[in-house]
């Protein structure tokens, strides 16, 4: 009888995750932030959807441009340490060698063993580099990930969560299109958040109220200002 196949899911761009909640997360508490604050007003449906769909798209493309720069901002200095690795390799053999024992050492290897791996690394200087950059620096460019699908990602993710809130209000209008608004939000934050924290291996019920609670709180502020604004009658249409 054979054994069965393992398999371990590992995640091998963690950005995509990354980008996924804060895209959709912020989507959600600006919509409904929103909406709430624009809702409390006592204005009419119209201007709460036309408020609520002008700061989606515009909280969108501002998130996936300042994505866009992060992440490439980190990703040219990651690559400028990688350079500086390359040439410290090619330029300063015997200090890098030495670096490479020293790490291994701190392993637990010793003698012929450690003469072994250092040679076997030392050998391929492909397999050099990586295990610099990994062993000694901690550098990752795939989890940084890449600029152009950082921002898209962010672009979408905060259409989706954002586009969520807004939907009560094309079906229904007032309180009881704003409670259903925040229960629509609750609940995907909820299951988000319990994703997110399962493939972080946390505690899914924690991630789950962290979630949702940080977007529910986001409307109860904005339906506080904007009844606040109504009842002295800055807004009201």
């Amino acid at each position: 009888m054979t054994e069965p196949k393992h398999i371990e899911p590992h995640i091998k761009e963690s950005s995509a995750i990354r980008d996924f909640v804060f895209g959709f997360g912020d989507g959600i508490n600006t919509s409904l932030g929103i909406a709430a604050g624009v809702g409390a007003a006592d204005v009419s449906t119209n201007i709460v959807i036309l408020a609520a769909l002008v700061g989606m798209f515009t909280g969108a493309k501002a998130m996936a441009v300042q994505n866009y720069l992060a992440v490439k901002t980190q990703r040219q200095l990651l690559i400028s340490e990688i350079n500086r690795e390359k040439w410290e390799i090619e330029n300063k053999p015997d200090n890098e060698i030495k670096e490479i024992e020293d790490i291994y050492k701190a392993k637990g290897f010793s003698g012929k063993d450690l003469d072994m791996i250092v040679q076997k690394i030392t050998s391929d200087k492909k397999v050099w580099l990586d295990t610099m950059l990994r062993e000694e620096l901690n550098l990752n460019l795939e989890i940084v990930g890449n600029p152009i699908k950082s921002a898209f990602r962010m672009f979408v993710s905060f259409l989706i969560g954002g586009m969520l809130p807004i939907l009560p209000f094309f079906f229904s209008s007032g309180l009881e299109a704003l409670f259903i608004a925040i229960g629509i939000s609750i609940s995907t934050s909820f299951a988000v958040g319990v994703v997110k924290s399962r493939m972080a291996n946390t505690n899914k019920i924690i991630g789950g109220l962290e979630m949702a609670g940080l977007g529910t709180g986001v409307a109860l502020i904005g339906y506080g200002i904007g009844s606040e604004l109504s009842n002295l009658g800055i807004i009201s249409l």
